[in-house]
């Protein structure tokens, strides 16, 4: 399995958040690598509120929090969001995540297809009884990320884990889409990989939570928004062509709808 990125791939505008967090990737315990792509910690500590926005990857996080309006650390369980996640930070505070590969969540709640937590943030204990209080408190108190980096894998070491073959295969197969530009069709996607079309849009709900035309749609969208966001002459119809849209239309439209203004304007904002 690959090393935590150093990409900021689906944060908007990282130049402003990295300005004012301290963000660090840790890779967890290597018996969990085969689930959990990386731990994520951000601290902050702000003179005014400010608010982070993010074009989700198609992951389910769990994540330890404290911020002064809060009080007391909490859990929460966080499905894949379908649309620009906002986060907004006031005061001082810190989050522990746990990025979950996609496909990499299903082994740790069998019971359920992982579709069953798109759109959801659910507190850490309706899906994972084993996060108590106590955990949650050991978990983000420490100052030092070694030692949150141990309380998670303690955590998640403790947690039941059945090995799935179909979660490999749904882990295996989102990483060929982000990974490789010439992955624009669902049909012809499925058929190089001797699937139907429907038994891929089944793993897909099962294990990842989103359809394999949605995972094609959010990375290209990554990548657009990667573009935008380091450079300001870019072309766009050769963007979009490059990126399986039609059309650069269609690219402008999925652009404004997932992240809220047209990539050209974007692009002047970033400069």
């Amino acid at each position: 399995m690959e090393a935590p990125r150093h990409d900021t791939r689906g944060i908007v505008d990282p130049s402003a958040l990295l300005n004012r967090v301290r963000f660090r990737r840790h890779e967890p315990a290597e018996p969990l690598r085969r689930y959990i792509e990386w731990y994520w910690l951000i601290d902050w500590d702000l003179p005014e509120p400010y608010a982070s926005h993010v074009v989700p990857h198609p992951s389910v996080n769990l994540t330890f929090q404290w911020d002064e309006d809060e009080g007391r650390p909490y859990g929460e369980v966080t499905g894949v969001a379908l649309g620009l996640y906002t986060r907004k930070l006031t005061g001082r505070g810190r989050v522990c995540g746990v990025k979950f590969r996609p496909g990499g969540f299903r082994p740790y709640a069998p019971e359920a297809p992982v579709s069953r937590w798109t759109g959801e943030a659910l507190p850490a204990e309706e899906v994972f009884p084993q996060a108590t209080a106590d955990i949650t408190h050991g978990t983000v108190t420490p100052a030092d990320d070694h030692a949150r980096v141990a309380a998670l894998d303690a955590f998640l070491l403790s947690l039941p884990c059945a090995p799935d073959p179909q979660a490999d295969l749904a882990t295996t197969l989102v990483q060929h889409i982000r990974t490789d530009r010439t992955v624009r069709r669902v049909a012809d996607f499925a058929d190089a990989q001797n699937m139907s079309v429907r038994s891929l849009q089944r793993l897909f709900s099962t294990y990842v939570g989103v359809s394999p035309k949605w995972v094609i749609l959010r990375y290209r969208i990554h990548e657009a928004l990667e573009h935008a966001g380091t450079r300001t002459d870019v072309d766009w119809a050769t963007l979009a062509i490059e990126l399986g849209y039609a059309d650069q239309a269609h690219l402008v439209r999925d652009f404004t709808a997932t992240v809220g203004v047209p990539p050209a304007a974007y692009a002047q904002g970033a400069e």
